[in-house]
Order: structure tokens, then C-alpha cells, then sequence
């Protein structure tokens, strides 16, 4: 107890959906949390169980800080998630650079939801073998978005872009999902295969009569 009273503490306040990763009792307030000395803002926030990727700003005695920042004692650490209505881009220092497209590749548990997302016509990796090492690095190498609902594995600092799914059925998950990127706009039904995730080409019929059904062709 007296070395815990002799280590430097930090105080932590988390905005809007950030709070759906810390006790409720700490909703919505600010509270204390003790670090080691050197310890960075990211991983005193990940120790909390808030994954980096749901991170958007963060403001250290009213200072906009990276993840590397090493904490003080008596710091105010304000973090924010994600700003839908206006651009931070300028003002945020933990803001990974923005993909040139979204595209996603989800965990083992989300596979409906990728069967969803290329129904949409949505760029949507998935295979039931892909374990955290290979989503890690897929969506590093391809530049995919990570849709999981495993807080750990976005933790993986290799990770520079994903997202923690709260929903826990596929049709609440498609709405968040698009709600969280704001895909609305580029919805194309049905222009992709459900099962390979590829986009979907027209075709000569006499080069694919012979592997089609016959009532198909009549």
C-alpha cells in the first residue's frame, strides 16, 4: 500500500463511447490511475482497457499529445473518440493517416457481418482460419480496417487502424458498422461474391453455358 501511495498517478477522463471500456463507476468523471515512471499515455490508456485504435485525440493538461508522450505525475489526461461532425485532423497527434479506401477484414466471431458488408457491395476479408498474428498482419500489409469485438487485439501495436464492435447481432452490427465509417454513400448492392469477397464481372454465356444449371440458360 505505501509503495502504491508512492507511485505517480495520473488523472483520466474518457469521452462518449470511450466510456463503454472502463467500469461504470467511472463513467462520465475523472479518477485517478497510477503508472510507472516512464510509462506513455497509450499504454496507461490500454491498461484501462481502451484499445488505441478507438482513440481519436488525446489532451494532456490541455495539450494535444502522441501516444509516445511519457506521462507526469498529477497529469489531466483527457481521451476522445472518434469526431464525426468535424475535422481534428490538424489538431490531433494520434490520428493514424486516413486509408485511400476502406476496406476491412474481420476476427473468426464476425463472420455473418462480413457476409453483410459484401452484400453491400463492402470490401470485407474474411476467413474462419485467420488467427490474431494473420489479421494483424493482413491488415497491416493491405491497409484493411480490423473489425473485431476482441479489445485485445486491437491492443497489438502493429495495428493502426480498427475497430471494437459493440453490437452483438449482425443486423445491429451492419447499422453501427456503417454508422462508425459512414459508408451510406457508397453502398453498390450486390457487386461482390458473399463467399470470395471478389467483385463481381459480367459474363459471356457461351464461355460459362456449359457450368451453368440448364434452367438457368433456357
Amino acid at each position: 500500500m505505501i509503495a502504491g501511495l508512492l507511485m505517480p498517478t495520473a488523472l483520466i477522463r474518457v469521452y462518449e463511447e470511450l466510456n463503454d471500456f472502463i467500469p461504470a463507476h467511472e463513467y462520465k468523471r475523472r479518477f485517478p490511475a497510477l503508472f510507472q515512471e516512464g510509462d506513455t499515455v497509450k499504454a496507461l490508456l490500454e491498461a484501462l482497457g481502451i484499445p488505441h485504435t478507438e482513440i481519436d485525440l488525446i489532451l494532456i493538461n490541455g495539450l494535444s499529445v502522441p501516444f509516445s508522450y511519457q506521462l507526469q505525475d498529477q497529469d489531466r489526461v483527457s481521451a476522445y473518440p472518434l469526431f464525426e461532425s468535424f475535422d481534428i485532423s490538424n489538431l490531433s497527434k494520434v490520428r493514424p493517416k486516413p486509408l485511400r479506401k476502406t476496406k476491412f477484414i474481420l476476427d473468426v466471431h464476425l463472420g455473418r457481418l462480413a457476409k453483410e458488408l459484401r452484400m453491400l457491395g463492402y470490401d470485407a476479408e474474411y476467413s474462419n482460419q485467420h488467427d490474431d498474428e494473420m489479421l494483424s498482419a493482413i491488415s497491416n500489409r493491405e491497409k484493411r480496417i480490423i473489425l473485431t469485438r476482441d479489445r485485445g487485439l486491437l491492443k497489438r501495436k502493429i495495428i493502426s487502424h480498427g475497430y471494437c464492435v459493440r453490437s452483438k447481432t449482425p443486423r445491429k452490427q451492419i447499422a453501427e458498422v456503417m454508422q462508425r465509417f459512414d459508408l451510406a454513400g457508397a453502398v453498390k448492392p450486390f457487386s461482390r461474391c458473399l463467399l470470395c469477397n471478389e467483385p463481381l464481372r459480367p459474363a459471356v454465356l457461351k464461355k460459362i453455358r456449359n457450368r451453368l444449371p440448364k434452367r438457368v440458360v433456357r
